[in-house]
C-alpha cells in the first residue's frame, strides 16, 4: 500500500511536456488501466480515442476557451466518450476510467493532466463536445466526457505535502 500512498502524492496536474513520443507499450499500458476501470453494473459504456497525430492534437487543444491549451503539446491526449444510454452512471463511469488513465500514466513516469469537455464551450460558443465530435467522427449517442493528455514530463511539480490535507473535511457518522 505504501507504493500506492507515493503514486497519489507524486501525481499532479502536468501541462508541460517533453517532445519525447510514448511507446507502444505506453499507450497499451493506458487503455488497459482504463478499459479494467469498473463501470456501473459492468456496462462499460465508455469508449476511447486515442490521438497522437500533432496536428489533430492542436485542432483539440482549441476545444474550449481556457484550460485545454496545453494539449497541443502533448504528444498524446485520450478522448473519453460515453454512451449515457448505456448506464444512468456514465458520467461517474467515464470520470473513473479518467483517472485509471493518469494513474496508470504516473505509475509509467508520465505525467498527465484532465481537460474538462462536458458542459464547455469553444470560443465561439459551439458546445465542446459537438466541436470535438465533429473533428473526430463521434458518433451523435456518444458524450465527450474530458480529454486525457499525456506525455513525459517537461517540468517538475513538488509531491503534494500530507501537512497540508484539509482533515477539517472529513467526518465521523454525521456531517457536524
Amino acid at each position: 500500500m505504501e507504493n500506492f500512498i507515493e503514486l497519489l502524492r507524486n501525481r499532479r496536474s502536468m501541462r508541460k511536456y517533453t517532445d519525447e513520443e510514448l511507446t507502444q507499450e505506453q499507450v497499451v499500458a493506458l487503455m488497459k488501466a482504463a478499459l479494467m476501470s469498473p463501470s456501473s453494473k459492468h456496462s462499460n459504456g465508455w469508449q476511447f480515442i486515442v490521438v497522437d497525430d500533432k496536428a489533430m492534437l492542436e485542432k483539440l487543444s482549441a476545444c474550449k476557451e481556457h484550460g485545454s491549451q496545453f494539449i497541443a503539446g502533448a504528444p498524446l491526449a485520450v478522448v473519453v466518450t460515453v454512451d449515457p444510454l448505456v448506464s444512468e452512471a456514465w458520467i461517474e463511469d467515464a470520470s473513473i476510467a479518467s483517472i485509471f488513465i493518469q494513474l496508470q500514466a504516473e505509475d509509467l513516469g508520465l505525467g498527465s493532466c484532465w481537460a474538462q469537455v462536458r458542459g464547455r464551450q469553444t470560443p465561439a460558443g459551439t458546445p465542446a463536445d459537438e466541436y470535438i465530435r465533429g473533428l473526430l467522427g463521434i458518433p451523435p449517442q456518444l458524450q465527450v466526457l474530458n480529454i486525457i493528455a499525456v506525455g513525459h514530463k517537461g517540468m517538475e511539480r513538488k509531491p503534494i505535502d500530507e501537512a497540508q490535507l484539509q482533515w477539517e473535511k472529513v467526518h465521523l457518522n454525521t456531517y457536524s
